[in-house]
């Protein structure tokens, strides 16, 4: 059907609604802002202020605007509802007026979701919110006001998730996704995390190759085999080292009304430091910033003027949801450094919530968003694109709580989570343990230490420590490998009544690692530790403060340099100095490993003995208790680590 044609047939469609219906029609006829002097009237039960849709969002261009006025005036006047005098009129308020110059394309965006698919426990500041089916009802709502819309997501999208969805290895995620009606998610570092061939699955669909678990369709609702994914995954910056292409594309560009919105998406450049390094083999991750600025003369060559990044990146700031104070982090420095095309920055990975204006290269104050996590928020944003010139005019964002009372969940996708978890049921309900009050995952002491994080290490060296096992003298935990909130007695069980359930362990411990034991030198130790701290090794930007067995102590010195903050002499293994020289069994997760989190000296362990996942460690650890565990008992000898300064 021509454009043209569409406002009319949908002219005619109110005429047919008003029909039998008495019509007022008062004032002048309006467009926009601009008063034709023609007084309104009924034009066939229907007023002449209807069928003019002066809406900008209905038209790519002013002139489109005017050619559906002057073709409203016409047959008007043919019908001698109007006087040729006034039909004039009309078309000169239209060619006068302002509608159809602008045109706003709403996104919707949000970042590391995680899977959080049920939103049954999520809250926001106490009010509950997320979970994908509520999600989906605030979308609809929003692009119910703006036909021209796109959804967009900045990364972890999956990895890290709850049981409902990580038991069916993510499965569920993209199947609701595909529901909501996702259209571009820029890969995020935990995309990684079962690596690149299952990543691959996961857009293009298919059983998992062992696991049967994989390809519920047939029991949950959804088409069998696994359907993948229906929106792209973006991935400018992964480059296949085998072949020096992108993984995915780099970018997709969406045309609204003849008006081209690029969309690049990427994630940040140091996933492989916080990856498993078998999750990223094979792939070389560029830089943020060059990558988007080299992309521009393409875009640029297929008439793109709207340029829109995603990037699973951040940054960290005080401040309610869409405000912007202090704003500090890697992505102040990436957008310091992007070319002036680039309208728009959406970002992800540190969790945060804000709506920043940060300086690009040429000095011009970008908008930058972030939307929290785990779909508790969303981030609605007007890009206002110039119609005559296709450039962006005007931006304008702010973060909402997606919460239960103000939209609908949409039915459809309810049903979908519930019958996930019928089928997760049996798995995550198990008791593994009890609590006497809570075990939280924060916050850490001064000197890094958790009181969850000592209780872990803890399991990780009692199913590591005997003959055969691994003889290890020592466990140490990586904190990103715990995830909030910890066990909390209120919420634990069914009720509430401090007994642990498996799907509760499996929050807390998300990655499905299993444990490595292997030999480290007294000397690899505390080199081990120094890793611990900004600037050691080069490329460290925070500390990472690893929890450790008991029996292991050390002291740390805020104010002493890179790769010189531990006392030598402090670092003690039941009360004894350990020996620069001897050899040690050291416990740690397949992540750290391999090297993860920029642990790099572990990856010169020899003698390794693989061993249990980390959740049957922690289910192991809990069954040693043969009362409830005390977490005061652990909050009290929080002494393991000390620090200086």
């Amino acid at each position: 059907m021509p454009a043209l044609l569409k406002p009319l047939v949908l002219a005619t469609l109110l005429a047919l609604v008003h029909q039998a219906q008495a019509i007022e029609c008062a004032g002048n006829v309006m467009l926009g802002s601009m008063d034709s002097g023609v007084a309104d009237r009924d034009a066939g039960s229907v007023c002449i202020n209807d069928l003019i849709l002066d809406d900008d969002n209905l038209w790519g261009s002013h002139e489109r605007f005017v050619k559906h006025v002057q073709a409203v005036a016409n047959d008007l006047g043919g019908k001698g509802v109007i006087s040729g005098e006034e039909r004039r009129a009309l078309s000169a308020a239209a060619v006068a007026s302002e509608v159809g110059k602008l045109l706003t394309v709403k996104v919707i965006a949000f970042n590391d979701f995680h899977g959080n698919i049920d939103g049954t426990s999520l809250t926001w500041s106490g009010t509950p919110a997320g979970g994908v089916d509520w999600l989906a009802g605030h979308v609809a709502k929003l692009k119910e006001a703006n036909p021209n819309s796109v959804v967009v997501s900045a990364g972890d999208l999956i990895g890290a998730t709850p049981l409902v969805s990580a038991l069916f290895h993510d499965e569920p995620t993209i199947e609701a996704m595909n529901r909501l009606g996702l259209d571009f998610n820029a890969v995020g570092n935990h995309e990684f995390d079962e690596g690149k061939d299952e990543l691959l699955r996961m857009q293009d669909g298919g059983c998992h190759p062992s696991d049967a678990n994989s390809c519920k369709g047939n029991e949950v609702g959804t088409p069998y085999p696994f359907e993948g994914a229906k929106f792209r995954f973006l991935a400018a910056n992964v480059i296949e080292t085998a072949t020096g292409k992108p993984l995915f594309a780099a970018y997709r560009i969406r045309d609204f009304k003849g008006h081209k919105v690029a969309f690049i998406g990427m994630t940040l450049e140091n996933t492989p430091s916080i990856v498993t390094p078998s999750g990223v083999a094979g792939l070389e991750f560029k830089d943020e910033a060059d990558t988007v600025n080299a992309l521009i003369p393409t875009l640029k060559a297929q008439g793109v003027e709207a340029i829109v990044v995603l990037v699973h990146e951040g940054g960290y700031k005080s401040g309610g949801i869409s405000e912007c104070t202090g704003v500090s982090g890697p992505i102040v420095d990436i957008v310091n450094r992007f070319d002036d095309e680039i309208d728009l920055v959406i970002t992800g990975h540190t969790h945060q919530a804000y709506v920043c204006s940060l300086a690009n290269a040429a000095g011009r104050l970008v908008p930058v968003t972030s939307g929290g996590s785990n779909g508790r928020l969303l981030t609605d944003i007007d890009l206002t694109l110039d119609t005559a010139s296709h450039e962006v005019a005007g931006v304008t964002a702010t973060n909402f709580i997606a919460d239960h009372s103000s939209v609908s969940a949409e039915a459809s996708l309810t049903t979908l989570v519930a019958n996930y978890q019928t089928l997760a049921a049996p798995v995550a309900g198990r008791v593994i343990g009890a609590i006497t009050a809570d075990l939280p995952s924060s916050p850490a002491n001064a000197a890094g230490e958790l009181v969850l994080g000592d209780f872990i290490a803890d399991a990780q060296f009692n199913a590591t420590r005997g003959a055969g096992f691994g003889e290890a003298v020592v466990a140490f935990m990586n904190p990103g490998g715990i995830r909030s909130p910890g066990f909390l007695y209120a919420q634990s069980g069914s009720e509430g009544d401090g007994n642990v359930t498996y799907g509760e362990a499996f929050t807390v411990q998300p990655f499905g690692n299993s444990l490595v034991t292997l030999t480290l030198s007294g000397a690899q130790i505390e080199t081990l530790l120094e890793q611990q701290f900004v600037g050691c090794p080069n490329g460290q930007t925070f500390n990472r403060i690893l929890q450790v067995s008991d029996g292991f102590s050390y002291t740390w010195d805020n104010a002493g340099p890179a790769c010189d903050k531990v006392d030598p002499a402090s670092i003690l293994l039941n009360g004894a100095p350990i020996d620069p020289a001897a050899s040690y069994r050291v416990t740690v997760n397949s992540f750290l490993a391999d090297g993860g989190d920029l642990f790099t000296v572990l990856k010169e362990g020899t003698d390794r003995l693989g061993g249990a996942q980390d959740i049957d460690a922690l289910e192991a650890w809990f069954a040693t208790f043969a009362t409830p565990v005390d977490p005061a008992g652990y909050a009290n000898a929080l002494s393991r680590i000390l620090r200086r300064n």
